[in-house]
């Protein structure tokens, strides 16, 4: 597929506008310590949210196969009928974070046309992510972790001690941390959401210069999803830990367990990504409350016009207590 436009424009704003109902949907259980219930929640909205539209939608990143996953599972058809697309989603990026109410947790979702989305198995992902305007090629997950901030740093022309790198604070993680911090580069570990670590990439104001470490593989598609929109670079590895993880990749059609996916083979075309904020985080204020409903801040990008837009909505009540 080519990088054309060929999705219907409209879908940029019906996409944020699931994202948001997904995100005020948890946004009620933020604080509580109660994580499936959060979950439950953004699932149950985003799926009657998607079977408003005018879309034949497939999830090929969901909420896990349908025997485990009663909603929004890989497979499932969503939508009224309409335009053929894949999706690829997360009603809730960070249900820890939602139940501790800490920073970065977000609904997010990706959509392109069919074909275009890699339908990634539940396993990890070994990922390294820059944003925008360098040479293709500048960073490479067969090289170190030192010799792709080296380059970074001759990208940027500065010293390695001023490049920054988000790692999620792990301890698969503890070798990683260990070369870099010995090499002096400022480290920003977060505690979950590495969709948002990826995606902070690409946001100037973040400060942050390359994404490095494990994740998880549905969240790398839906990463790569968004850095298409931008012209970043994304390369991703799978990680089996076991033969039941391996056997499963087999299942849904992977055949190269050791391939080292480009970002353009984990997601490409005219790709739409939309992302709405459930806590404050460092790209997006969460849902917040007012007297007359809720507000949301969300982040949206296409491929096509490598187009990012920053939505604020205020969501009003159909009745409002007057006493």
């Amino acid at each position: 597929m080519t990088d054309k436009g060929t999705l219907d424009r409209q879908l940029v704003l019906e996409m944020v506008r699931v994202t948001e109902a997904a995100a005020i949907a948890a946004a009620q259980w933020r604080g509580l310590g109660r994580e499936k219930e959060a979950d439950q929640a953004a699932v149950e909205t985003m799926r009657a949210a998607f079977n408003k539209l005018y879309i034949d939608g497939t999830v090929v990143i969901g909420e896990g196969e349908r025997d485990d996953a009663p909603m929004l599972f890989i497979g499932e058809k969503v939508g009224l009928g309409g335009v053929a697309v894949d999706i690829a989603l997360d009603p809730l990026e960070g249900t820890g974070l939602t139940a501790r109410w800490a920073p970065d947790s977000m609904a997010v979702l990706a959509i392109a046309e069919k074909g275009n989305l890699l339908n990634a198995p539940d396993v990890y992902m070994d990922k390294i992510a820059i944003g925008g305007g360098y040479p293709q090629g500048l960073v490479d997950l067969d090289q170190s972790p030192t010799a792709n901030v080296k380059a970074m740093a001759a990208a940027k022309n500065v010293a390695v001690g001023e490049i920054s790198v988000c790692v999620l604070d792990r301890p698969r993680h503890e070798k990683l941390i260990h070369e870099l911090r010995a090499i002096g580069v400022r480290l920003r570990l977060i505690p979950d959401g590495d969709i948002a670590g990826v995606i902070a990439t690409t946001e100037p104001d973040t400060a942050i210069d390359l994404y490095m470490g494990q994740g998880g593989a549905p969240e790398g598609v839906l990463a790569a999803a968004a850095l298409n929109c931008v012209g970043g670079q994304f390369q991703g590895r799978l990680v089996f830990r076991n033969d039941d993880e391996k056997e499963r990749a087999q299942r849904i059609g992977i055949t190269d367990l050791h391939r080292k996916y480009q970002m353009h083979e984990l997601a490409c075309g005219d790709t739409i990504f939309a992302a709405t904020g459930v806590t404050d985080g460092t790209m997006m204020k969460g849902v917040s409350k007012t007297r007359i409903g809720w507000r949301t801040h969300s982040l949206v990008m296409r491929a096509s016009t490598r187009t990012v837009r920053r939505i604020q909505s205020d969501h009003i009540k159909h009745e409002i207590d007057r006493n």
